[in-house]
């Protein structure tokens, strides 16, 4: 799974390394959040086309799931993109997705995301601990393989999260601060843990955003555009073997890819 795509630099830098970690790596899935993916803050309908024709298997989004309007009719038809699973009732979209391997249908990959509420203002969630034990109840697949993302602002919460359902499902894997933590590892009864995936996307830069824009802001005060950088695009995240038998994980490495800005797609 890769952690948050931000802007023109991720979308390339993943649709250009997704080969490499094919290669690489030689996963069966390939997942990533996309909520920074359109001009730094939520997805359209063709970013979301693009990168699944980069590759990706499945699709997440956080807080800013709803910010470009246009996607939620991608998010009521689709089978591999979710918006977080603890939002109101009424929320457009889904809070979980199936994804069958490869070669193997009837065996599946089950992905939940939840929001955190600690920091989190953006908008309104439920309790995420109550959300995911929910969540596990309508897994009706035997012995189900599960990733639960855990989209949250304070590291606390998240590990929180991960030691909550260790040995419950595959991983519990944080995302949303657009820094990678390194802390991957498998906790005692199987889950794969990392506190942050990190960001996909311009490293010469504010978290993605263009650091004299960044700067001006938070020395001066004075409202300026948080516009996405461009410098050193890299793509992160982790790799996580499971074991089929129990549904958990056997190892977790952490994956950070330098892009070439010099080769397609970039140059394209």
């Amino acid at each position: 799974m890769l952690g948050d795509i931000v802007g023109r630099p991720g979308r390339l830098a993943v649709a250009q390394q997704v080969p490499v970690i094919r290669e690489r790596w030689k996963p069966d899935l390939i997942l990533a959040n996309v909520e920074n993916t359109s001009n730094g803050t939520g997805l359209t309908p063709e970013h979301y086309a693009r990168l699944k024709d980069a590759g990706l298997n499945g699709m997440t989004l956080g807080d800013h799931c709803f910010k470009k309007v246009q996607i939620v009719e991608t998010l009521d038809t689709a089978g591999d993109i979710i918006r977080p699973f603890n939002l109101p009732l009424g929320a457009r979209g889904k809070g979980w997705m199936r994804i069958p391997f490869p070669g193997n249908p009837a065996r599946g990959l089950f992905v939940v995301t939840v929001l955190g509420r600690i920091f989190m203002h953006n908008m309104p969630a439920d309790d995420p601990f109550a959300a995911v034990e929910r969540a596990l109840k309508e897994f009706t697949e035997k012995d189900p393989i599960v990733i639960v993302e855990i989209h949250a602002e304070a590291t606390s919460e998240k590990m929180a999260v991960g030691w909550q359902f260790n040995g419950r499902v595959a991983a519990v894997l944080g995302s949303h601060t657009h820094i990678a933590t390194a802390d991957a590892r498998v906790l005692s009864h199987g889950t794969a843990y990392i506190t942050d995936l990190g960001m996909s996307g311009p490293w010469d830069s504010v978290l993605g955003r263009d650091i004299d824009k960044v700067l001006s802001r938070m020395i001066t005060a004075m409202p300026a555009p948080f516009d996405v950088a461009e410098g050193d695009p890299r793509v992160c995240g982790v790799c996580i073997d499971i074991d089929e038998k129990t549904g958990l994980a056997t190892a977790i490495e952490r994956i950070e890819l330098k892009a070439n800005p010099s080769a397609p797609p970039f140059t394209a």
